[in-house]
């Protein structure tokens, strides 16, 4: 009888053991997890917090010896006088028209490409693809002397037009892939019953084939958005007009040789990221969804 029970009560006590460990690792995760999400995302912000109190202090209090986190004196006429500078303004809205015309011209030219390459094969149609991708090897960096002289001859420097084509054009490849991965997961079917309803090809794209691929076309819109938004190299050097500068060119004026307004600067690029947030909080739904697509089957 001992030799029977001795191995079930070390089987018990084994079974009780990794009891424990489970239950003590729950009562722990409710408290790690936590903790953890939380260094991450103070990770993340501690530099819009260090923006956001440098901009809630006087200029001269920004450069002292020894800085201090929180500011000594907290004063709000930084962003008083950027909300109501007129060049602010001017910057604001170049960035706007820069960034909803380009990607406006991209989802207009990526929607037709990429629902032609994944529902019609062609010749050349997998080289085609790989182009596209290899063109997003290519930084605006790389191309700005070249892009410069070819908006020289045309006439285009110190206009809107220029940063638009350009923005547009290093945008339109990610577009078409993600797109042109969409349309090919839709099942023919779809298409055909369309067909036999009597919608022609047209009215089949905008009326059954967009409304199924919104999360993609959401994604596309926010990634050229935030890229035409965040530009900074190509509009420095096709611009000079400082009426024409985009925000991340014309806020960079605030900190010169001649003057240094630092509370100034950092409460231009808070204002700045605002748009950029309200989008993200208005299509959140749909992006998430665009960006796992395709992830579980």
């Amino acid at each position: 009888m001992s030799t029977l029970t001795e191995p079930t009560h070390a089987a018990r006590n084994t079974a009780l053991l990794k009891g424990r460990r489970r239950t003590g690792w729950k009562a722990a995760r409710r408290w790690v997890m936590p903790l953890g999400g939380l260094g991450v995302i103070l990770f993340f912000l501690w530099p819009y917090l260090v923006m956001l109190f440098d901009a809630l202090r006087p200029s001269g209090e920004v450069l002292a010896t020894p800085p201090t986190f929180f500011p000594k004196t907290w004063t709000a006429d930084a962003f008083a006088q950027v909300v109501t500078d007129p060049a602010f303004h001017n910057w604001l809205r170049s960035s706007l028209v820069v960034a909803v015309a380009a990607t406006v011209i991209v989802i207009v030219v990526a929607i037709p490409a990429a629902y032609f390459t994944a529902r019609f094969s062609f010749r050349g149609r997998m080289v085609f693809l790989g182009l596209v991708v290899v063109t997003q090897m290519f930084a605006p960096t790389s191309l700005v002397v070249g892009l410069y002289r070819e908006f020289y001859d045309l006439g285009l420097i110190n206009t809107y037009a220029a940063l638009i084509l350009t923005d547009a054009a290093f945008n339109i490849a990610f577009a078409l892939w993600i797109l042109q991965g969409f349309f090919s997961a839709i099942p023919k079917d779809i298409e055909e019953a369309a067909a036999l309803d009597g919608c022609s090809r047209v009215g089949t794209l905008f009326r059954v084939m967009l409304p199924l691929t919104l999360p993609g076309i959401v994604t596309a819109i926010t990634f050229t958005f935030i890229a035409a938004w965040n530009e900074y190299v190509v509009a420095l050097t096709l611009i000079q007009d400082d009426a024409l500068k985009p925000l991340t060119v014309g806020i960079s004026s605030y900190v010169t040789a001649y003057q240094q307004n630092w509370s100034q600067l950092f409460a231009a690029s808070l204002i700045a990221i605002v748009p950029v947030v309200i989008l993200f909080a208005l299509i959140e739904k749909h992006l998430v969804g665009g960006l796992t697509a395709g992830a579980v089957k």
